[in-house]
């Protein structure tokens, strides 16, 4: 039973990937050329996402800043989700729904980058933050499931067609593996 079980989550696993990457390969190589544009432009990445997907931007965030696949100068990149202090301060003098539409709006800068997380697509701290970003000018990257707000609100929907959190993260951590890797190869290989 316990076998049939790690066997059929392996196997959903791969199939959620390989679904999603054929169907958005072109999409992923135009946002690594997006992103490879702003970061050779001096931007940033501003990253934020709730629970496992918070610990996915905090994951992501240092793979750019330290390195991924090879030596090269750190790319910046900011974990939203990591300072207990703003979060907390925000949260308690205002809402939730605030802690990271104020820190896009103290450090996002025209021509950055917005990545946001929600498996569900509807997060309203990650909503709200999307909103905030739009009218500063970023370029909204969206990691989500197959429904939700997040996707008609960015310029990069990526929408991963599964009801299973688990799957939806799992993917979502390849994506940006793959992301950060071709990111780097445009701006250090060339």
């Amino acid at each position: 039973m316990m076998k049939k079980l790690i066997q059929q989550s392996v196997e959903d696993s791969i199939n959620a990937k390989k679904d999603f990457f054929v169907k958005n390969a072109n999409a992923i190589i135009s946002c690594a050329d997006m992103m490879a544009l702003a970061l050779r432009k001096g931007k940033k990445i501003l990253l934020f996402g709730n629970g496992g997907s918070a610990a996915d931007c905090q994951h992501i965030a240092a793979e750019f800043v330290n390195r991924f696949q090879m030596e090269r100068k750190p790319l910046p990149a900011i974990a939203l989700t990591t300072d207990t202090s703003i979060i907390t301060s925000i949260g308690n003098d205002y809402s939730f729904e605030d802690i990271f539409s104020k820190q896009v709006q103290a450090l996002g800068e025209k021509g950055d980058i917005a990545l946001g997380i929600s498996t569900s697509g509807n997060s309203p701290n990650i909503i709200k933050a999307v909103h905030e970003a739009k009218k500063i000018g970023l370029l909204i990257v969206g990691f989500s499931g197959a429904k939700g707000k997040l996707k008609d609100l960015s310029d990069f929907p990526f929408c991963v067609e599964s009801d299973t959190t688990a799957r939806i993260q799992e993917v979502h951590i390849l994506l940006a593996h793959i992301l950060c890797d071709l990111t780097e190869r445009i701006l250090f290989n060339e």
